[in-house]
Protein backbone atom coordinates (compact mmCIF):
# COMPACT_ATOMS: atom_id res chain seq x y z
CA UNK A 1 0.00 0.00 0.00
CA UNK A 2 1.37 3.37 -1.05
CA UNK A 3 1.18 5.90 1.77
CA UNK A 4 0.74 9.54 0.83
CA UNK A 5 0.92 12.30 3.42
CA UNK A 6 -0.32 15.79 2.63
CA UNK A 7 0.72 18.92 4.46
CA UNK A 8 0.64 22.68 4.07
CA UNK A 9 -3.04 23.36 4.43
CA UNK A 10 -4.45 26.01 6.72
CA UNK A 11 -6.34 29.26 6.87
CA UNK A 12 -5.74 31.88 4.20
CA UNK A 13 -7.32 35.15 3.15
CA UNK A 14 -8.58 35.79 -0.36
CA UNK A 15 -5.63 36.63 -2.57
CA UNK A 16 -3.12 34.77 -0.41
CA UNK A 17 -0.93 31.86 -1.46
CA UNK A 18 -0.42 28.42 0.02
CA UNK A 19 1.78 25.52 -1.02
CA UNK A 20 0.61 21.99 -0.39
CA UNK A 21 3.00 19.07 -0.27
CA UNK A 22 2.40 15.36 -0.61
CA UNK A 23 5.22 13.07 0.44
CA UNK A 24 5.72 9.34 0.20
CA UNK A 25 8.39 6.76 0.87
CA UNK A 26 7.22 4.68 -2.07
CA UNK A 27 10.26 3.45 -4.06
CA UNK A 28 8.40 3.61 -7.36
CA UNK A 29 7.20 7.18 -6.86
CA UNK A 30 8.79 8.36 -10.09
CA UNK A 31 6.68 5.83 -11.99
CA UNK A 32 3.39 7.24 -10.76
CA UNK A 33 1.22 9.93 -12.22
CA UNK A 34 0.15 12.20 -9.38
CA UNK A 35 -2.95 14.28 -8.89
CA UNK A 36 -4.59 16.73 -6.55
CA UNK A 37 -8.29 16.67 -5.86
CA UNK A 38 -10.44 18.64 -3.45
CA UNK A 39 -13.77 18.28 -1.72
CA UNK A 40 -15.79 21.19 -0.45
CA UNK A 41 -18.41 20.71 2.27
CA UNK A 42 -21.50 19.08 0.87
CA UNK A 43 -19.96 18.60 -2.56
CA UNK A 44 -18.35 15.76 -4.45
CA UNK A 45 -14.62 15.37 -4.72
CA UNK A 46 -13.31 17.13 -7.82
CA UNK A 47 -10.18 17.17 -9.91
CA UNK A 48 -7.71 20.02 -9.42
CA UNK A 49 -4.42 19.16 -11.13
CA UNK A 50 -2.34 16.27 -12.37
CA UNK A 51 1.27 15.69 -13.40
CA UNK A 52 3.00 12.87 -15.22
CA UNK A 53 5.99 10.93 -13.97
CA UNK A 54 8.70 13.43 -14.94
CA UNK A 55 6.74 16.67 -14.75
CA UNK A 56 6.64 17.08 -18.50
CA UNK A 57 2.85 16.94 -18.70
CA UNK A 58 0.34 18.71 -16.51
CA UNK A 59 -3.37 19.39 -16.62
CA UNK A 60 -5.60 21.64 -14.53
CA UNK A 61 -9.24 22.17 -13.80
CA UNK A 62 -10.53 25.32 -15.48
CA UNK A 63 -11.36 26.81 -12.08
CA UNK A 64 -7.69 26.86 -11.02
CA UNK A 65 -5.90 27.33 -14.34
CA UNK A 66 -3.48 30.24 -14.16
CA UNK A 67 -3.59 30.33 -10.34
CA UNK A 68 -2.39 26.88 -9.27
CA UNK A 69 0.74 25.02 -10.30
CA UNK A 70 1.54 21.37 -9.75
CA UNK A 71 5.13 20.14 -9.62
CA UNK A 72 7.11 17.20 -8.34
CA UNK A 73 10.53 16.32 -7.03
CA UNK A 74 11.25 12.66 -7.66
CA UNK A 75 14.36 12.72 -5.50
CA UNK A 76 12.37 13.98 -2.52
CA UNK A 77 9.40 11.81 -3.55
CA UNK A 78 7.12 14.77 -3.13
CA UNK A 79 4.46 16.44 -5.24
CA UNK A 80 3.50 20.06 -4.67
CA UNK A 81 0.51 22.26 -5.36
CA UNK A 82 1.32 25.96 -5.39
CA UNK A 83 -1.92 27.86 -4.92
CA UNK A 84 -1.94 31.58 -5.66
CA UNK A 85 -4.70 34.20 -5.69
CA UNK A 86 -6.81 32.03 -3.45
CA UNK A 87 -10.57 32.47 -3.48
CA UNK A 88 -13.23 31.48 -0.98
CA UNK A 89 -14.42 28.82 -3.42
CA UNK A 90 -11.03 27.10 -3.11
CA UNK A 91 -12.00 26.06 0.42
CA UNK A 92 -12.07 22.32 0.95
CA UNK A 93 -10.09 19.25 1.87
CA UNK A 94 -7.28 18.69 -0.60
CA UNK A 95 -6.20 15.15 -1.40
CA UNK A 96 -3.21 13.92 -3.33
CA UNK A 97 -3.45 10.69 -5.27
CA UNK A 98 -1.14 8.34 -7.14
CA UNK A 99 -1.83 6.34 -10.28
CA UNK A 100 0.23 3.57 -11.83
CA UNK A 101 -2.20 3.16 -14.72
CA UNK A 102 -2.34 6.46 -16.56
CA UNK A 103 0.13 9.08 -17.78
CA UNK A 104 -1.95 11.83 -16.26
CA UNK A 105 -5.42 11.44 -14.80
CA UNK A 106 -8.34 13.76 -14.26
CA UNK A 107 -10.81 11.21 -12.91
CA UNK A 108 -11.07 9.80 -9.43
CA UNK A 109 -11.32 6.24 -10.72
CA UNK A 110 -7.93 6.54 -12.43
CA UNK A 111 -6.12 6.70 -9.10
CA UNK A 112 -5.05 3.79 -6.95
CA UNK A 113 -3.80 5.44 -3.79
CA UNK A 114 -4.99 8.43 -1.78
CA UNK A 115 -3.72 10.55 1.07
CA UNK A 116 -5.75 11.47 4.12
CA UNK A 117 -6.28 15.06 2.99
CA UNK A 118 -5.37 18.50 4.28
CA UNK A 119 -7.85 21.27 5.01
CA UNK A 120 -7.63 24.58 3.15
CA UNK A 121 -9.90 27.37 4.31
CA UNK A 122 -10.02 30.67 2.45
CA UNK A 123 -11.92 33.31 4.33
CA UNK A 124 -11.76 37.01 5.02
Amino acid sequence: QVQLVESGGGLAHPGDSLRLSCATSERAFSSYAMGWFRQAPGKEREFVATINWNGGMTSYADSVKGRFAISRDNVKKTVYLQMNSLKSEDTGVYYCAASFHVRIGTRIDEYDHWGQGTQVTVSS
